[in-house]
């Protein structure tokens, strides 16, 4: 399959969108994911339905909000930094998720003898935590990342669709879909999509089992 430059530079800007969005999200992810199980409350609850807002909202939604918000703003606006922005939203709820199974299931056991031999709180969650929530992490970062690569909403109503900086491939696609005679490269970019997708589920599956505590 034979990808023209506008197409390789559409893969390459899905993946840098992609990848960045993955990055912003993880953290802030972590942290609330951490927080939120800590306990219960009517705050917990109605931080953690805010937070799953991106999953029931039309993306345009979100796009929207980030248009007036951030519409303003030099480095966002109608950039490829502002379509990481809309990718991390929209994929940040899939990571919390997997972040909040991945404490709930925790094996306790591993806890208490860390804590019992001396560990200090950053060394229990950096050496005992998240390793034994390794797979939940790369479940998540992956489902992010796929969530990211299929952006389109929020990315167009946000950011636009421009060429070489705002036209993933979801974008792209849509693109050669309003252009006569561009069937075969809405076909190719299909496919190319595909078949990034089933790499990555087949990495982060492997990954996964690979991280499972012995």
């Amino acid at each position: 399959m034979s990808l023209s430059a506008a197409e390789w530079e559409a893969l390459a800007l899905s993946l840098r969108v992609s990848g960045v969005a993955t990055a912003l999200a993880f953290a802030p992810a972590l942290v609330l994911a951490w927080w939120l199980e800590r306990g219960g409350g009517a705050l917990r609850q109605v931080v953690n339905g805010v937070a799953h807002l991106p999953l029931v909202l039309p993306p345009v939604v979100v796009g929207f909000a980030l248009l007036h918000l951030f519409g303003g703003v030099s480095w966002l606006a109608w950039r490829w930094s502002g379509a990481a922005l809309a990718a991390a939203l929209m994929g940040f709820p899939l990571l919390l998720r997997s972040l909040r199974l991945g404490f709930a299931a925790l094996d306790r056991r591993a806890l208490e003898v860390a804590e019992l031999r001396g560990d200090t709180p950053f060394e229990l969650f950096t050496g005992v935590t998240l390793p034994l929530m390794s797979g939940s992490i790369f479940a998540g970062l992956l489902l992010c990342f796929a969530r990211a690569l299929g952006e389109f909403g929020a990315t167009i109503t946000f950011v636009g669709n421009l060429p070489g900086e705002t036209r993933t491939l979801p974008l792209a696609i849509y693109q050669a879909v309003q252009t006569p005679a561009g069937d075969g490269v809405a076909w190719r970019l299909c496919l190319l999509s595909v078949g990034i997708g089933a790499a990555a589920l087949f990495i982060g599956e492997w990954l996964a089992r690979r991280s499972v505590p012995r």
